[in-house]
């Protein structure tokens, strides 16, 4: 009895005791968070609104208006951005079919396993007809029967760019006398004018990037490799906020190669550094690049980064209202070639388009190329990242972002005025 009554009672000391050094962590922690104010571009990040589902109803018209100008009856659309963008549904890719369809009039419509048909409906950001087929049935044979309902399986169906062969195998097989075209123009029609919603998301992406970087920079050191610095900004870009941080570094000659070496190299005294790091925010990404010496650059590096710089000038001053966008790689390449450089592709110069699209992928059309006839509108956006690389040497690449307006680019994030002050 006296040692139960002895177990009881250091059971119980005990348990004050670890409460009370809990309560005292607790208090000590909120403390130190007092302590330490938050930085604004938390704040924003974390107050970041995502896309509402108006607007993603108001997506879902207006694809349904280009389907019908076109004589298109219904988009197929699989997991990914598209259905991100049109849906709000992030899935995976799989071998089990789910997918959507918008048809050119009426409701949405949605095909998934039968055991999944509860987390498609809980992840779903706009309503729709949902319809589930078991392990042992086609789910082709059920998109065939949706379409005979709707009196659609002989006119076009468009399918996504990015949807895999074997569902278009297996509609063509299901529902023989449908026509299945590109939905390219559907989808583009929507995803590559950019509504205020998304631009503020890509800013506040952007503002993250910067903040990292701005963060990282001092903390620089020599003898760090590449897997260093890219750990570095992937956590810090999370602590500002930013989801899916994603990009890489490349130290020295593997500058030189717009995509980075596989062979180490670590930093000395007058390295080349080449940072290309992005985030997004509710799924909207950031993607910019710097370019810096560890150390004093000397007169080459300071010439070389200097023509990058006016190159990035050059292809805003081009990117206007109305220009076509392979307008803007012609005229950098104009310039780089009177300098000596390429000519086209050729190196040293530029070895890649001067930018890409950028949205929720960050990769996405258009492109700045210089076969690309599609002019220039208000709500594109698309990086400006006309580098110079030097094989055996290094290479240099200083990458922001802009979005077009009715008078013209702004910048999502301001390119630096030196190189040693790369992030300023």
């Amino acid at each position: 009895m006296l040692r139960a009554d002895r177990r009881k009672f250091l059971r119980t000391g005990g348990m004050i005791a670890i409460g009370a050094g809990l309560i005292a962590g607790m208090k000590k922690n909120a403390n130190a968070q007092k302590a330490e104010p938050s930085h604004p571009v938390i704040t924003r990040a974390r107050n970041a609104a995502p896309i509402s589902e108006a607007e993603r109803n108001a997506r879902i018209e207006k694809a349904q208006r280009i389907m019908r100008d076109q004589g298109i009856a219904a988009t197929l659309i699989e997991p990914g951005s598209s259905l991100i963008y049109f849906t709000g549904v992030h899935w995976w890719l799989s071998e089990r079919l789910t997918a959507a369809i918008i048809p050119a009039e009426g409701e949405i419509f949605f095909v998934t396993p039968g055991f999944e048909e509860s987390r498609l409906r809980e992840v779903m950001k706009v309503s729709g007809d949902v319809r589930t087929w078991e392990e042992h049935e086609d789910p082709f044979a059920l998109v065939a029967q949706w379409m005979k309902e709707k009196r659609i399986h002989t006119k076009k169906i468009a399918i996504d760019e990015a949807v895999r062969h074997f569902i278009v195998d297996g509609i063509n097989r299901e529902a023989p006398r449908a026509k299945l075209v590109t939905a390219r123009d559907v989808v583009n029609g929507c995803r590559l004018i950019k509504s205020p919603a998304e631009l503020e998301l890509m800013q506040i992406a952007s503002d993250v990037t910067i903040a990292a970087y701005r963060d990282v920079y001092p903390r620089i050191e020599k003898g760090m490799g590449r897997e260093d610095l890219q750990n570095l900004m992937y956590q810090t870009q999370a602590k500002f906020g930013g989801s899916g941080p994603s990009g890489g570094a490349q130290v020295g000659k593997g500058s030189a190669l717009p995509h980075g070496s596989t062979i180490p190299e670590y930093i000395e005294e007058g390295s080349v550094i080449l940072l290309d790091f992005g985030c997004n925010i509710h799924g909207y990404r950031s993607d910019i690049s710097r370019t810096f010496v560890f150390g004093e650059p000397n007169t080459e590096q300071i010439r070389v980064w200097n023509q990058v710089r006016r190159g990035q000038d050059i292809a805003f001053e081009m990117a206007q209202v109305g220009t076509p966008a392979g307008q803007v790689d012609k005229a950098v390449r104009r310039y780089y070639e009177s300098l000596g450089y390429g000519p086209g592709y050729q190196l040293p110069g530029l070895s890649h388009r001067t930018g890409h699209g950028i949205g929720l992928d960050v990769h996405e059309p258009i492109n700045f190329v210089s076969n690309e006839t599609m002019p220039l509108a208000p709500g594109m956006c698309l990086s400006n990242e006309p580098g110079i690389y030097m094989p055996g040497k290094y290479g240099v690449r200083i990458e922001d972002c802009i979005y077009m307006t009715d008078a013209g680019p702004k910048w999502f994030s301001t390119p630096p005025a030196s190189i040693h002050r790369p992030f300023d």
